[in-house]
């Protein structure tokens, strides 16, 4: 069916595989096959749980050093004690901080998410940069606004 809910999602599937991003495309394709079988029912679960998924196994594949035994004891207190290990601490702190904003923005002006999208592209093609995903640019961006209305103050 050509509806613009599928069209959209072709055009990103085709963005995605321009700009190499495997995951815009492999997400767009599965989303129009859910919209394509009839599934379409399974959205609302897929936009309440999919963060919650995707981050699980991004916690998931993290933490597999540990699992393995490839972190000692010594490591651990050498990450946390020396200057880059604090300032990791510090950096990652503020990471979750900005995602939870910028999550919460998205919650609250979904439309932004098309932005963050063609801005990912534009940094995969311009700048040869590795998508991440959509989390930490709403991170960024919420606090580039932040940044923003201060400024017009």
């Amino acid at each position: 069916m050509l509806t613009t809910e599928n069209v959209a999602l072709v055009v990103l599937l085709l963005l995605g595989l321009w700009a190499r991003s495997s995951l815009v495309a492999a997400a767009a394709a599965m989303l129009l096959a859910v919209r394509l079988a009839g599934l379409s029912f399974l959205l609302p679960a897929i936009e309440r749980r999919g963060v919650e998924v995707g981050l699980l196994f991004l916690t998931l594949a993290m933490l597999v050093p540990f699992a393995r035994g490839q972190v000692s004891g010594r490591m651990i207190v050498r990450a946390l004690t020396s200057l880059p290990g604090i300032v990791a601490v510090v950096g990652g702190a503020l990471a979750t901080l900005l995602n939870g904003r910028g999550l919460d923005m998205l919650a609250h002006q979904g439309e932004l998410m098309i932005a963050l999208i063609a801005g990912s592209i534009i940094g995969i093609v311009l700048w040869g940069g590795i998508p991440v995903g959509p989390l930490m640019a709403a991170g960024l961006t919420y606090l580039l606004l932040q940044i923003v209305q201060l400024w017009q103050r």
